[in-house]
């Protein structure tokens, strides 16, 4: 029986070390993976008998899981804005707070009397190319794919310095059918890349000091390169809001995810840099999530 296994998983991650709710958790999505199966199919269903090859291919997901692999590189996929996107350990799991990145950028499209999501008249206002925005270190291509599909008459651009991210990133779009993306192989803005109407950017801004404590879901699996921004974990912010300042155009924006306790020392930065702190947004756990901040000077 299918829920008979999924027990028997269950058991296996508790022996392994994880917490009773989170093993229960974990194996319900890895059965339901593989079989393909909704919530409402698992509440409705899980008494039939196991089809063929259900029990063998839960084993080795939950073999994997028990070694503290992440659920998302063990399926394969996560879901960010309501899309299914392919994840490997190339690339940083994308997490519900970058969603923000997401909502911030529509904010600021949408303008001063615009919803947010709906920035149709900006992007009207911005002309038959419409803005042209710059992910960076768009590892997976999740908030440049969605930005894209979200605002069709926006130029999207995204870099990262993984070229192996990139084509991660790649398959991505095309699953999704935003082709109009434009991936570069990158560190930070690439050369000669002048006036951009929004740069959006979730970087690497994990203290290095923080590394041992860090979940070995995290630390051990995800890219070092996606997470860690120096001792201080600012090193790669602080660069970011140096390009932004050479590369906005007047009036331009800086959209970017920081981690718990850097706002002040962000803020800071920003404002030594020349550009304007425009907001502070909070995730859902009201920690200082996502700056934005404006090049100074008239929008064009």
């Amino acid at each position: 029986m299918i829920a008979a296994a999924a027990d028997a998983a269950t058991q296996t991650l508790v022996d392994a070390g994880f917490p009773p709710d989170e093993a229960r958790r974990d194996a319900g999505v890895l059965a339901r993976h593989c079989l393909d199966w909704t919530l409402t199919d698992w509440a409705t269903r899980s008494r039939e008998v196991a089809p063929p090859g259900f029990v063998d291919r839960l084993a080795e997901f939950i073999r994997r899981r028990a070694t503290r692999e992440p659920v998302a590189y063990v399926t394969g996929v996560r879901e960010f804005y309501g899309r299914p996107f392919r994840v490997t350990n190339a690339v940083l799991i994308p997490r519900p707070e970058t969603e923000g990145l997401v909502e911030e950028t529509l904010r600021v499209l949408a303008g001063p009397s615009g919803p947010p999501g709906l920035p149709a008249e900006a992007l009207a206002k911005a002309g038959p190319s419409g803005p042209f925005i710059v992910d960076v270190g768009t590892g997976s291509g999740c908030v440049a794919i969605t930005l894209a599909l979200e605002c069709p008459s926006a130029r999207v651009m995204a870099t990262d310095v993984s070229g192996t991210a990139l084509d991660v990133a790649r398959a991505n779009a095309r699953a999704l059918g935003a082709n109009r993306v434009a991936f570069i192989e990158a560190s930070l803005v690439p050369a000669g890349l002048m006036d951009i109407d929004i740069i959006v950017s979730n970087p690497p801004y994990v203290p290095q000091r923080h590394r041992a404590s860090m979940p070995a879901d995290v630390r051990d699996f995800e890219p070092s390169v996606a997470l860690f921004g120096g001792e201080e974990g600012q090193d790669i912010i602080g660069l970011l809001i140096a390009a932004a300042r050479r590369t906005l155009k007047p009036g331009g924006w800086l959209i970017m995810e920081i981690g718990d306790g850097q706002a002040e020392a962000v803020t800071d930065a920003i404002a030594a840099s020349g550009l304007q702190l425009n907001d502070i947004r909070p995730d859902l756990q009201d920690i200082s999530r996502v700056i934005v901040a404006r090049q100074p000077g008239a929008a064009s």
